[in-house]
């Protein structure tokens, strides 16, 4: 807020001043561009100040003498101009962090607030911070996991998408550690608190994305890495002109002409123009050191989910009993599909379409949220989901059915149907590679990338065939966000790194 005032401030008293002079009071004038200038001038030198205690030099000095000897030698105008165009560099600076601060809420807005604890067979609210290891936790469907813990109940269905980035649900089963940061997709359970909430994996990610907040890269003009020898040499020529002339406007007029006003302008225009040019193509840029140093980028880390695959499963195999049969399991399938807005439910009425097949509207449909439906089609009695769905109703999907463990494990997931209480087909689902990321990592290579890494939360046998498909240098699978740092990290002692994500997860 500061800079946008002194902006203000300088293109007010610069305008004021024209007005004055116009109006024919040249001193009146000359008294309100000084006063413009003066706080600029104040700002500039308690920043140089602080620069020189950090051990450090800009040519934001040779902007402080020559206003400073523009006011002294009475020549206001040129102190307000030169008062205008420094506070206008860092008020575009100012501008495109806001930007990034801006951007980077979303992570923290996400983060519970509130929690529901069980205690002595009541249910009570309580702020997050009162979690204590060993509380017994209740929550509810929508709600975020607040802390870590054990699943006390048969089982949870969970989206984890904040934490890997894998749309897919997550299913748990009694006993499985869960993290917080993910979302109840089922039904309610109950958890046993491991950890507070400020010890959990949620609040962890927090942390380490304020820390990169906070860790704002420079913006390096190019005069500052000469500061000391430019400043100098500035010096030198405006004591030369001034002793050879005897004039003191001499010196002020190497000093105003010494002014990298254009340097100081330069750099955030830059840096405004690709902040700009990559938030049209919807990236948010930090700072302007990452744009600074992208041209050295020697290696890339890519998140799978998203950003190499669309992130929406498609139907990729079918395996059916005899009866009903292929193309009359996807039929029976994508009927009752109909009835519900998950994104497998979508993938399959989409597959049926595309065979040509028109699936008729289902005389009844009952979806178990993060389970699977039940309905009626042609008179027969239907169940479609999770294989944990199927088991609850008493039926073992693979028992006398033909899909292997094998083929179930390499999907991204398997959506079973079961017809009048029997097993009839399995959809293998899958999330194939975009359109445009063969594309990307050619042109990518072109650049003078050398390696070029999958980095991924899935699964190694679904993230695999996507390293495979695009030749990939590796394919780093099952990471945690803990992980992914740190596979950053390691990739970035080698040699200048980029990761590349598309979710709160990756930021």
């Amino acid at each position: 807020m500061q800079r946008y005032l002194l902006l203000a401030w300088s293109i007010g008293g610069l305008a004021a001043g024209i007005g004055c002079r116009l109006a024919g009071a040249p001193e009146a004038a000359g008294w309100v561009w000084t006063a413009s200038a003066v706080p600029i001038a104040a700002h500039v030198a308690i920043g140089l100040a602080r620069a020189l205690i950090g051990g450090r030099l800009g040519v934001d000095a040779v902007a402080l003498f020559a206003i400073l000897g523009a006011v002294a030698l009475g020549e206001a105008a040129t102190a307000a101009v030169i008062g205008m165009m420094v506070a206008g560099g860092e008020a575009l600076e100012a501008w495109a962090e806001g930007r990034a601060r801006a951007a980077l809420t979303e992570l923290v807005a996400r983060a519970p607030r509130r929690a529901a604890r069980i205690l002595d067979d009541a249910v009570e609210e309580i702020d997050v911070a009162a979690i204590r290891p060993g509380d017994l936790l209740l929550v509810r469907p929508g709600e975020t996991v607040p802390a870590d813990g054990r699943l006390e109940d048969t089982g949870a269905v969970l989206d984890d998408s904040a934490l890997t980035g894998e749309a897919q649900p997550v299913e748990a089963r009694r006993g499985d550690r869960l993290r917080s940061g993910s979302v109840n997709a089922g039904a309610t359970f109950r958890l046993r608190a491991d950890h507070d909430a400020a010890a959990s994996t949620y609040a962890a990610i927090i942390r380490l994305t304020r820390d990169a907040a906070a860790v704002r890269a420079p913006l390096v003009r190019l005069a500052d890495r000469w500061a000391v020898g430019f400043i100098l040499l500035t010096a030198a020529v405006a004591a030369g002109a001034w002793l050879v002339s005897g004039d003191a406007a001499r010196a002020l007029s190497v000093l105003v002409v010494a002014t990298p006003c254009p340097l100081i302008l330069a750099a955030p225009v830059a840096l405004i123009a690709g902040i700009g040019r990559a938030a049209r193509r919807g990236i948010v840029v930090k700072g302007g050191g990452a744009l600074e140093r992208l041209a050295r980028v020697r290696t890339v880390l890519f998140d799978k989910t998203g950003t190499l695959t669309p992130g929406h499963p498609r139907l990729a195999a079918i395996d059916a009993a005899p009866d009903p049969g292929r193309d009359g399991a996807l039929r029976l399938a994508a009927t009752l599909a109909q009835g519900s807005t998950h994104p497998v439910s979508t993938a399959l009425v989409a597959a049926a379409t595309a065979r040509g097949i028109v699936p008729p509207p289902p005389e009844s449909v009952a979806e178990t949220a993060g389970g699977g439906l039940t309905g009626i089609v042609d008179g027969r009695a239907l169940m479609l989901g999770s294989e944990g769905f199927l088991q609850a109703a008493g039926i073992v999907p693979r028992d006398g059915f033909g899909i292997t463990a094998q083929v179930a494990a390499a999907a991204g997931s398997v959506a079973w149907l079961a017809v009048d209480g029997h097993a009839a087909a399995a959809f293998v689902m899958a999330d194939g590679v975009r359109r445009d990321a063969p594309r990307a990592v050619r042109r990518l290579r072109a650049l003078g990338v050398e390696r070029i890494l999958l980095l991924t939360g899935d699964r190694a046998a679904a993230a695999a065939p996507i390293g495979r498909a695009l030749r990939l240098d590796a394919v780093l699978a099952s990471q945690a966000p803990a992980d992914k740092i740190e596979a950053v990290r390691r990739e970035a002692a080698r040699a200048p790194t980029a990761m590349v994500g598309d979710g709160v997860n990756d930021a």
